[in-house]
């Protein structure tokens, strides 16, 4: 009888714990752990990186930014504050003379808006996953915007020194600089002197 009962004991113990396992491997895992893919942000072009080569605080950012490719929300959250302080000394800091453009600065500032919601959102006790996520989304393109700016301000200055005239004085938007090519700008030089070319002789015409 002794050994029956024992034997009993043994099987309902056993039981239980296969049970407690079978919960934990169902037991989903919580959403703010589950680690999201992000796009990865828009880089500065290899070409220009020489450029940019003494700007700390870019460098910093770019750098800082791989490790939330792949992230869960409380990972992000926890790198929140330290993201912050790279993005706002980027923000105040002496940038290169090249770089001190309006356009520019206002992309920096709209970046470092997008890093303060982030980092506010840690504040927040019943925050989603899902709104975290959105938020890194929201802070990465932001940088993606200061980084494809960049490229435009160098590809413009580029441009101007490859060229002898005045890129206004043939009618082009130098604010997309970098979508226009050498060949476009040749064509249009072209239509400039073909253009006066057909006018001087009209002009001449008239004087006969």
């Amino acid at each position: 009888m002794k050994y029956r009962y024992l034997l009993l004991l043994s099987i309902f113990v056993l039981s239980c714990g296969n049970n407690q396992d079978k919960e934990k491997i169902k037991k989903p895992k919580p959403l703010m752990s589950l680690v999201k893919t992000h796009t990865a942000t828009e880089n500065v072009k290899p070409i220009f990186l020489k450029e940019v080569d003494s700007w700390g605080e870019l460098k910093a950012i770019d750098s800082f930014f791989v490790k939330f490719r792949k992230i869960s929300p409380n990972e992000a959250l926890s790198n929140a504050v330290e993201l912050k302080s790279l993005i706002k000394s980027l923000k105040e800091n002496i940038k290169p003379d090249k770089f001190n453009i309006l356009s520019l600065e206002a992309r920096i500032n709209i970046l470092y808006n997008e890093v303060l919601r982030l980092a506010d959102l840690i504040e927040i006790g019943a925050i989603k996953a899902e709104e975290v996520n959105i938020q890194v989304d929201k802070t990465m393109s932001a940088f993606s915007d200061v980084n494809t700016k960049i490229n435009t301000i160098l590809t413009k200055i580029n441009f101007e020194n490859e060229i002898d005239i005045d890129v206004k004085f043939i009618g082009l938007d130098t604010t997309r600089i970098d979508s226009i090519s050498k060949k476009s700008i040749d064509l249009r030089l072209k239509e400039q002197v073909m253009s006066k070319n057909k006018v001087d002789k009209i002009s001449n015409n008239k004087e006969q």
